[in-house]
């Protein structure tokens, strides 16, 4: 019965607020019953985007630090891995970072579409929980945003990403694990040298994390890596020994 008056109540809400496709924005034909009781993250996806999504997924072969679309079989690593040493252990990213997906995680993080993050942690389970399973984390952790930052937007987008895929894969998830102790600037608009400064000493961890091995961090978008790299590193002071992480998307690299 309360999943019925579940079911519902979120039918009345999209008669009062009508659903927009993640990535096209164009709206989606209401949801029947049936497919509200299933709460399938594909719902967030008009007809098109359904059929064409795989054209925006990582697919093999990826960069086996970093997780970059890769444009040989016989290559290991993206040459920005083969350049540069990174802190984390291993990352993974669901989608490349094309315009339809740039326009989504932009719309995600500035314009309250909350209800993408199950979306985008669903895409993630899907995607990756074998891998994820044979790391064998503790904990997932998302990435923090300041406080000034979380007062104006009102949600953290990697806390709503971390809680779908922790509920999809049952592991537990602990906001509390890593602080944001410094207000730094958007990364998207600073070099890479820049961009590793800004974030240099921009986190702590807090007393929880001591009882953690290993630990899956949660964020949008990697780049450069560097706000994962700064993550990773009082993390790994702290004691916890492997450091992944997962993201929605991923510049394409070298």
């Amino acid at each position: 019965m309360r999943d019925n008056i579940r079911a519902l109540g979120e039918i009345c809400m999209e008669l009062l607020y009508p659903r927009k496709c993640v990535f096209c924005g164009s709206s989606i034909p209401m949801k029947s019953y049936v497919g509200i009781m299933q709460k399938k993250s594909y719902d967030l996806l008009c007809g098109d985007c359904r059929k064409n999504i795989t054209d925006v997924y990582i697919e093999e072969p990826y960069c086996f630090k970093c997780g970059k679309q890769l444009d040989s079989m016989t290559r290991e690593y993206c040459s920005d891995c083969k350049r540069l040493s990174h802190t984390y252990d291993r990352g993974l990213s669901v989608f490349k970072y094309h315009d339809n997906v740039k326009e989504a995680v932009y719309r995600f993080k500035y314009q309250d579409c909350r209800c993408y993050g199950r979306f985008f942690g669903e895409q993630m389970a899907e995607r990756y929980k074998e891998i994820i399973k044979k790391w064998q984390p503790d904990a997932i952790v998302p990435v923090p945003i300041h406080k000034t930052r979380m007062r104006k937007r009102g949600y953290n987008q990697a806390e709503l990403i971390g809680r779908a895929l922790s509920d999809m894969l049952n592991i537990p998830m602990d906001t509390g694990a890593l602080l944001r102790t410094g207000k730094t600037e958007p990364q998207k608009k600073l070099s890479k040298e820049i961009r590793i400064k800004n974030v240099e000493n921009a986190f702590k961890v807090s007393i929880n994390v001591v009882r953690y091995s290993k630990i899956i961090l949660v964020d949008d978008i990697y780049t450069t890596g560097a706000t994962i790299n700064a993550c990773a590193r009082v993390l790994k002071q702290a004691g916890v020994q492997e450091v992944y992480f997962i993201s929605i998307c991923i510049g394409e690299g070298i």
